[in-house]
């Protein structure tokens, strides 16, 4: 099945102001079912029982659970959604004009030194007002800052060497501060060299692109690229804040705003029907970037993933979930060549690939793979990989996936009615073969 999407014009619309921006051992299978309720899952119903899964929401200015007329969000008190790590704990901050309210950050800083990575796109348009909500009424702390390229193909260990240079020129204490100003890769690298720099200082979280600020951004995954393998090497290592200022979608161009919505429809498919059905009735909405709609998808998605992050923070089995579609998108990432492909639409064709899969088992219906095909051309996304894609190019790449185990591919792949999915190795493997078959050339 050859794909016709192509990433230069991935979206009709794109106008002029939204250029601005661009940017261990598992040990058994985990069967994952939710409700689709309005409330968030208990832990003992994806069969986990732990009093330490708290979730919170501490305090909203968005609605609770949005009909499908969202009204106007405040722009002032933010919504704040806890990630519950015991003494990790965080809170993630969500709200329009966030940059622009001080204490939100200065709170987060222990000491007096930061250092701020951000990118060549990301630099010349928030940078100044990061560094302005720092030291705005703090005149003790002093802003260093690193400005990286810009790309998933930047995401190195060369690159990585650049901000451990300037921690180290600048001479940064363990009481430092890393914050990360940017989409996913530099929310990664930050991460990754918070986590490493004089064996871990704290960092914060400014994710300014829809992937960073639904998913990546929450959780504490960082690390870079290796050319064998994406995300092979990194660490856990969380935050002590993530800021979401959605004012900063306002310069994101379209096509990275739609590659943040893949993630988006995953939690939907995963563990959310609710959420999923909301979707499916407010693309539009959010694909015009209604700043409601967007404040809410985004607490939605936060809430969603803290309750997995609480439950499962190092990916022992139930965290693994959320890579729905990532073991095929990977795979396309890593074989067609580090940003050809954006990460989101990559994901999403990889979830089409994973949902074909699912049903060739009998696991779901065809009415479900309809509906995914549906709402990922509504958010103008592809539902296939690239033509050069080959069946032994998955499959070399797919081997050495981080949730091989044994030697067997686990995947995650979605298993009766919407919202409930499985992680496991048990599978036909003549169904990975035929779907291998069906999306890439033999």
């Amino acid at each position: 099945m050859a794909s016709s999407f192509c990433p230069k014009q991935a979206l009709s619309f794109t106008s002029s102001a939204h250029q601005l921006h661009q940017s261990r051992a598992i040990p058994r299978d985990i069967h994952v079912r939710f409700p689709s309720s309005g409330s968030l899952p208990s832990s003992s119903r994806c069969g986990v029982k732990s009093s330490a899964a708290r979730f919170k929401v501490l305090a909203t200015s968005a609605t609770k659970v949005m009909d499908q007329s969202p009204s106007k969000a405040s722009s002032e008190a933010p919504t704040v959604v806890e990630v519950d790590l015991g003494n990790r704990s965080y809170p993630i901050y969500i709200g329009s004009g966030l940059l622009d309210q001080p204490d939100l950050l200065q709170r987060h800083i222990h000491g007096k030194r930061v250092l701020v990575v951000t990118n060549t796109t990301v630099a010349p348009l928030y940078l100044d007002k990061t560094i302005s909500a720092l030291t705005d009424g703090n005149p003790n702390v002093t802003v260093e800052s690193v400005i990286l390229p810009d790309g998933e193909q930047f995401k190195n260990m060369d690159t990585l060497m650049k901000v451990f240079d300037k921690a180290i020129e600048s001479r940064l204490d363990r009481r430092c501060t890393f914050v990360a100003l940017g989409g996913g890769v530099i929310g990664d690298m930050c991460g990754y060299a918070a986590a490493s720099y004089l064996r871990g200082v704290n960092f914060i979280q400014i994710p300014t692109t829809v992937m960073a600020q639904v998913d990546s951004s929450v959780g504490g995954k960082t690390g870079i690229n290796h050319p064998l393998g994406k995300n092979m090497i990194g660490a856990f290592y969380q935050p002590q804040c993530v800021l979401v200022d959605t004012d900063t979608l306002d310069t994101l161009p379209d096509r990275e705003l739609a590659s943040g919505l893949a993630e988006v429809i995953k939690y939907g498919l995963i563990r959310d029907a609710e959420f999923f059905e909301w979707q499916e009735q407010n693309m539009p909405l959010l694909l015009a970037r209604d700043p409601t709609a967007f404040t809410y998808a985004i607490k939605r998605s936060c809430e969603n993933k803290a309750e997995v992050v609480s439950l499962d923070e190092k990916e022992s089995g139930l965290r693994a979930t959320l890579n729905l579609g990532h073991t095929f998108g990977h795979a396309v990432e890593t074989g067609f060549g580090y940003g050809q492909w954006l990460h989101g639409e990559a994901v999403a064709a990889g979830t089409v690939m994973a949902v074909d899969m699912s049903r060739r088992l009998g696991w779901i219906d065809d009415s479900l793979v309809q509906r995914v095909h549906n709402i990922l051309q509504q958010a103008k996304l592809p539902t296939a990989p690239p033509e050069t894609m080959t069946v032994e190019m998955f499959k070399s790449i797919m081997a050495v996936d981080k949730k091989v185990a044994d030697g067997k591919l686990r995947l995650i792949l979605l298993k009766g009615p919407l919202g409930n999915c499985v992680f496991t190795g048990d599978y036909d493997q003549k169904a990975l073969d035929e779907t291998l078959r069906a999306f890439s050339k033999s």
